[in-house]
């Protein structure tokens, strides 16, 4: 597997730093499982990050504060935490430890020309779901509003920009419209987070969108 699309040094940085939402994290979590680039940039960070942390020196910590924070990574999903390498089925462990298992335990919704997607649940700063794409079908045009991380796990997608597969992450802005399409020879299944609802130029889709939480 050759993957070509990789993490901005900005989302290591937070992930790293443990500032990214929960969606975020499990997207980042679930490239980095699979991306021995991007693992290796992250262990450099962290690395650095303990470093500067060494160079403080000893510093007064308020009363129960470690405490606190053991008790806030125990309460996080294990994908948020930290990768692990192994693997299950076409699910990297992360998201395979989030969801409870593979494609058999994932509880599709239709929403329209075999197009399928199923929430997963987390902080609502942003928002992460599995989506199932028909190979090639091609999802509505839109834009956005803020940012999406789409991160391909089966098969593979294209816009006009550039191709998409196994691996791959997309990081979509305000400045990106497009229409991504599903390559023929393998349905597509993504891992999408978004910090905002799409923007979609056709009346149908943006009559849908409050329903199908998009």
């Amino acid at each position: 597997m050759t993957i070509r699309h990789h993490l901005s040094d900005q989302l290591l940085i937070g992930y790293a730093a443990g500032q990214l939402p929960e969606a975020f994290s499990l997207v980042v979590a679930t490239h980095v499982s699979l991306c021995d680039e991007c693992r290796a940039r992250l262990a450099s960070y962290d690395t650095l990050g303990g470093a500067l942390i060494e160079d403080q020196g000893d510093v007064e910590m308020a009363e129960a504060a470690l405490e606190a924070v053991m008790a806030r990574i125990e309460g996080m999903p294990q994908a948020t935490q930290r990768a692990p390498m192994r693997a299950s089925g076409i699910f990297p462990a992360p998201l395979a430890d989030y969801v409870g298992g593979d494609l058999s335990a994932v509880k599709w919704r239709s929403i329209g020309m075999g197009v399928k997607q199923a929430i997963l649940p987390t902080g609502r700063d942003a928002s992460a779901r599995l989506l199932y794409i028909p190979a090639g079908v091609a999802v509505p045009d839109h834009g956005h509003r803020g940012m999406e991380l789409t991160l391909v796990l089966q098969g593979a997608f294209a816009d006009a920009n550039d191709r998409f597969d196994r691996g791959d992450l997309e990081i979509a802005d305000e400045n990106l419209e497009h229409t991504p399409v599903a390559m023929a020879g393998q349905d597509c299944i993504c891992l999408a987070a978004t910090d905002a609802p799409l923007r979609f130029r056709k009346f149908l889709p943006r009559l849908a969108q409050p329903l199908f939480r998009i």
